[in-house]
């Protein structure tokens, strides 16, 4: 009898994950049929470039939600970390000092989250949108009205470009190997299990000798990480940086993750079916862009994918309770 249970909840659990990789599946097929250009090199590059900060960032704001936590500064930080690379690159830096310089400042801007709500014993959903402000102001005070759009072009062709008369974008490895590695790390190391024992029970985690407020902390220097890196790759991307870098980022990336079966409440989600939920949300885009439909009616669409990844979990997760007390 336990293991026809244990076969039920394994089953209702990887629903969504499965659904969502369906979806983008049908998606596809539909954006075949119903345009021109789809479903080809230019158009699947594209929709790789296009969601690349997004699926950066996804990967640690994924750790962020699991763990019972939430982060709306991630766009403002990367504009910050855009701005500082440009600023002190303006200033004289090197390259890579000035790369180095934006990745650090994402970092710390992450830290500075995480301090207010793990040792202050803030709301992270309150502190976020505080400090959302505060960086999109600071990366003003960086940059003013004048853009900084002059960057070097090896590093701008990382942003854009391919490799050689491929349609491979140059910025995919850098993805695939952050992907990598933090799939590994959430599914296959004692850290990972850590923050999915934090988002099921805090009370409980505490017991059995996980330092929750350091967990968390370091949660939320790793998104600011990512920060660093999406407001960098962003930076070559479009050779520019300026304070409104990545505008509404944070509503895309934690609709790609709720989208991606990552449980708004902690303690459930995967990283594949977060990249299955990034990859949906950036296809959906770009079929409806080939269709010439407006800006407005796209963020109508991402509106209702993130109250359906909001929705539909919570019932499959009732439902697998109620299977599990069968």
């Amino acid at each position: 009898m336990s293991i026809l249970q244990n076969n039920k909840t394994r089953s209702i659990k990887f629903t969504w994950d499965l659904a969502i990789m369906a979806l983008l599946v049908v998606v596809w097929i539909l954006g075949t049929f119903t345009t021109d250009n789809f479903l080809t090199a230019l158009n699947i590059s594209q929709i790789f470039s296009n969601t690349s900060e997004i699926m950066i960032m996804a990967t640690a704001v994924t750790f962020l939600i699991i763990a019972g936590e939430i982060d709306l500064s991630i766009a403002a930080n990367a504009a910050l970390s855009s701005c500082a690379l440009g600023y002190v690159y303006r200033a004289g830096f090197p390259i890579w000092a000035s790369i180095l310089v934006a990745i650090a400042v994402g970092t710390l801007c992450g830290a500075i989250n995480g301090f207010l709500v793990t040792r202050l014993k803030l709301v992270a959903l309150a502190v976020t949108i505080a400090t959302m402000a505060l960086y999109r102001g600071l990366a003003n005070v960086l940059v003013g009205k004048k853009p900084i759009s002059e960057f070097p072009d090896f590093w701008t062709s990382l942003g854009f470009d391919t490799f050689g008369k491929t349609f491979i974008p140059k910025s995919l490895p850098i993805i695939f190997v952050i992907v990598l590695i933090y799939g590994i790390l959430l599914h296959r190391t004692p850290f990972g299990r850590h923050t999915l024992a934090i988002g099921q029970s805090v009370e409980a985690a505490r017991f059995a000798g996980i330092n929750v407020e350091r967990h968390k902390m370091i949660l939320f220097s790793l998104v600011g990480t990512m920060s660093g890196i999406a407001g960098t790759l962003y930076t070559f991307r479009f050779s520019l940086s300026q304070q409104d870098n990545a505008t509404g980022f944070e509503l895309l990336v934690i609709a790609a993750c709720l989208l991606g079966g990552v449980s708004i409440f902690g303690g459930v989600g995967t990283m594949w079916g977060v990249i299955a939920g990034v990859l949906l949300a950036g296809s959906v885009e770009s079929w409806l862009t080939l269709k010439d439909v407006n800006a407005q009616w796209r963020t109508i669409v991402t509106g209702v994918l993130l109250l359906i990844s909001v929705t539909v979990p919570a019932w499959l997760e009732r439902r697998r309770k109620r299977v599990s007390k069968q």
